[in-house]
C-alpha cells in the first residue's frame, strides 16, 4: 500500500509543477525512489525553462519513459494514446482499415498481400501495386508505417486511394470503405491427407481457442484420424488463450501453467476449465525459433503431459508473464509481471534480463546449471532453453542466389508479372512451376542487377587479412587471385545450380497473387520437411507411443 501511495505522490510531482513531498519514506527503497523523482522532476524543470530550444514535453518524456524501460526487458512497454490502437491489434487482431500488407518499395509504398473478401481486395486492388496518394495527398518519401496510419481509420469511413500498377499506363484510383479487419488465428485449416488433419495458428489473440475448436471439429467431420498442430513462427499472445487451446485436447480440471511474481497477487495457477474435445487423438505439434510465449505454454504443455510429439526446432524461449496498466490521459504500459512454468515445473525462459553483462546485454545461463524436470511418464525435460523438441529436424536453409532473389524483390516482382500475363493457373496445391515458366523467370532475373557473395568467398576475404597480418600474403598474390576467381559466384550458373530452391519461392509467390494468404500454406503443406516428419511418425505407431514413454528419444 505505500508503494502505491508513494507511485501516486510521484505523479503529482510530475503533473503539478513538480512540488516536493511532504513525507518522508519508511525505508531506503523508498527513499531512493522519492529522491529520483525529484532529481527526475528538477532536470524536467530546467529543461523546460532554460534548454536553447523549445522542448517538446510529450516527445521529451516519452524518451525519458522508454529508455528507463529499455533497462528492463524488450516485453515492458509504455504505450502513449497514439499507439493504444495498435495494442488493440496485437490482442484483439482487429483494426479499422483497407485490409492490405504494405511494404516500402523505392519512394513510395507497395501493396503485397490484399486479404481476401476485404476492401482492398474487393477494390481490385493487387500485389505490387504502388501506393502513390492517400485522400489526394503524395505519399511519396513517407514509410510502411506512416502511409498504414492514414490508411487506418474508423470502419465505415472511406478512404481514396490512388496507385500505380505495372503495365498501366494512366494511374488507378479507387474508393474504399474501411471495415473491422479482424486477422484470423487460424488462417488455415485442412485435410493432408485422408486421415492427417492440420491447422495452422499464428496468434493468440481473444479468439484463438474459439477458432482453433471449430477447427477440430470440421476436421473431425472430415474423417481426421490424426492431427498435425503447427505453431511455427507464432510469437505468441493471450496465456488464457493458451490454456484454452490445451484444454481441446486434456482432461477438465489439468494444470496448464503456473505463473510467479514477486507481488503476490501476481501468483496463479490456470486448469483447464472446459470439457476436451479428444483427449486421445494422436497429435504432433510444430515448432520452431519464432515459436515463443503462449505457442511455448501450448507446446511445453503438451510435452510435458506426453499428450502429444513436439517436432521442428529449439522454441525461442520466452517465459515471463505481462500485465498492461492503465495511466492517466489514456496513455498505458505493459510490464512484465512474472514467470510462468510449465506442468512439468519449469520455466522456459532463455534470457536472463536481471543479470546483464557490462555490454548491458542480457545473460544465458549455463548449460551446466540448467535443472532438469520430468514429465508425467519421466521424461527429461531442462528449464532456460525454451522447449527442445522430441523430433528435431534441423531448419532448412536457402542458397545465397535464392535468398537474394527473394529479399531484393526479383521473385516478387516476376510474379506481379506474370499474374498480369496469366488469368488463371491451376489450385494451390496442384501449382507447379513448369520448365517454361523458369525459362522466363532465367530471362527477367538475368536483366536484373543483383550482386551477392558465396560463404565460401567471405571465408576466402578473412583467410587472405589472415595471411596480410601474418606477412604469408606476399609472394602468394596469384594463387590467391587464382583461388578468388574460382569462388566468385556465376549468376547463370547458380541460377540451375540451386532452381529447386528458387522455384519453392516462385511457386509460393506466384500461389499467392491467386489464392492469397490460404493459398501460399496450403501450397507449402506438400514439400514441408517437418509435416513430411509428422506423417511418417503418425505412420508408426509404436515410434510415436515409444516417444511419450521415453523408451525412445527422438532425436536424430
Amino acid at each position: 500500500m505505500k508503494t502505491r501511495t508513494l507511485f501516486i505522490s510521484g505523479a503529482l510531482i510530475l503533473f503539478t509543477g513538480f512540488i516536493g513531498l511532504s513525507f518522508r519514506p519508511q525505508n531506503s527503497n523508498e527513499f531512493e525512489i522519492t529522491k529520483n523523482l525529484e532529481i527526475f522532476g528538477a532536470v524536467y524543470k530546467e529543461l523546460n525553462l532554460l534548454y536553447v530550444d523549445e522542448p517538446k514535453p510529450g516527445e521529451l518524456m516519452k524518451t525519458g519513459i522508454d529508455a528507463m524501460l529499455q533497462s528492463l526487458d524488450p516485453y515492458t512497454v509504455y504505450y502513449p494514446e497514439s499507439d493504444i490502437e495498435d495494442y488493440r491489434f496485437m490482442t484483439t487482431g482487429q483494426y479499422g482499415g483497407i485490409g492490405s500488407l504494405i511494404r516500402k518499395s523505392g519512394e513510395y509504398v507497395q501493396i503485397t498481400d490484399p486479404y481476401e473478401g476485404y476492401p482492398a481486395h474487393k477494390a481490385g486492388l493487387i500485389a505490387g501495386d504502388v501506393i502513390v496518394e492517400v485522400d489526394g495527398k503524395s505519399v511519396k518519401g513517407m514509410d510502411s508505417d506512416e502511409v498504414s496510419k492514414v490508411l487506418k481509420g474508423a470502419p465505415g469511413t472511406k478512404v481514396k486511394i490512388k496507385v500505380k500498377r505495372e503495365g498501366e499506363s494512366s494511374e488507378l484510383e479507387r474508393t474504399l470503405t474501411r471495415e473491422e479487419i479482424k486477422i484470423k488465428d487460424v488462417p488455415y485449416f485442412g485435410m493432408i491427407d485422408a486421415k492427417t488433419g492440420y491447422i495452422k495458428l499464428t496468434g493468440f489473440t481473444q479468439s484463438a481457442s474459439s477458432e482453433v475448436k471449430a477447427a477440430f471439429t470440421d476436421l473431425k467431420g472430415k474423417g481426421m484420424k490424426q492431427l498435425v498442430f503447427d505453431l511455427r513462427g507464432n510469437g505468441g499472445g493471450l496465456l488464457t488463450e493458451a490454456v484454452n487451446i490445451v484444454g481441446v485436447f486434456v482432461p477438465k480440471g489439468t494444470v496448464i501453467v503456473k505463473q510467479k511474481g514477486r507481488a503476490p497477487n501476481t501468483n496463479y495457477t490456470y486448469p483447464t476449465k472446459d470439457s476436451p474435445l479428444d483427449t486421445e487423438i494422436p497429435l504432433v505439434v510444430l515448432v520452431d525459433e519464432g515459436s515463443a510465449s503462449a505457442s511455448e505454454i501450448v507446446s511445453g504443455a503438451i510435452q510435458d503431459l506426453d499428450r502429444g510429439v513436439v517436432i521442428g526446432q529449439r522454441s525461442f524461449g520466452k517465459g515471463l508473464v505481462q500485465q498492461t496498466r492503465n495511466l492517466p490521459y489514456n496513455t498505458m504500459v505493459k510490464l512484465t509481471i512474472s514467470k510462468y512454468m510449465t506442468p512439468s515445473g519449469r520455466c522456459v525462459q532463455k534470457l536472463d534480463y536481471s543479470n546483464k553483462d557490462k555490454g548491458g546485454k542480457a545473460t544465458v545461463m549455463a548449460d551446466s546449471l540448467l535443472k532438469k524436470f520430468k514429465t508425467k511418464n519421466g521424461r527429461d525435460v531442462f528449464e532456460g532453453r525454451g522447449v527442445d523438441p522430441d523430433v528435431m529436424v534441423n531448419r532448412k536453409t536457402y542458397s545465397r542466389i535464392a535468398t537474394v532473389l527473394y529479399t531484393q524483390n526479383i521473385i516478387f516482382d516476376f510474379a506481379t508479372k506474370f499474374h498480369r500475363e496469366n488469368k488463371s493457373v491451376a489450385t494451390a496445391r496442384d501449382f507447379r512451376v513448369t520448365d517454361n515458366i523458369y525459362q522466363e523467370f532465367l530471362k527477367f532475373a538475368s536483366a536484373k542487377d543483383f550482386t551477392y557473395k558465396t560463404a565460401s568467398e567471405e571465408k576466402f576475404e578473412e583467410l587472405k587479412k589472415t595471411a596480410e597480418r601474418e606477412k604469408y600474403f606476399t609472394g602468394a598474390e596469384s594463387e590467391f587471385a587464382a583461388l578468388l576467381k574460382k569462388l566468385q559466384p556465376n549468376k547463370e550458373d547458380d541460377l540451375m545450380r540451386f532452381k529447386d530452391e528458387i522455384i519453392d519461392f516462385l511457386e509460393l509467390e506466384i500461389v499467392g497473387r491467386y489464392y492469397y494468404q490460404n493459398g501460399k500454406i496450403e501450397h507449402s503443406l506438400r514439400a514441408d520437411e517437418e509435416i513430411q516428419e509428422a506423417l511418417t511418425l503418425f505412420s508408426d505407431p509404436a515410434r510415436y507411443s515409444s516417444i511419450l514413454s521415453g523408451k525412445n528419444t527422438g532425436k536424430k
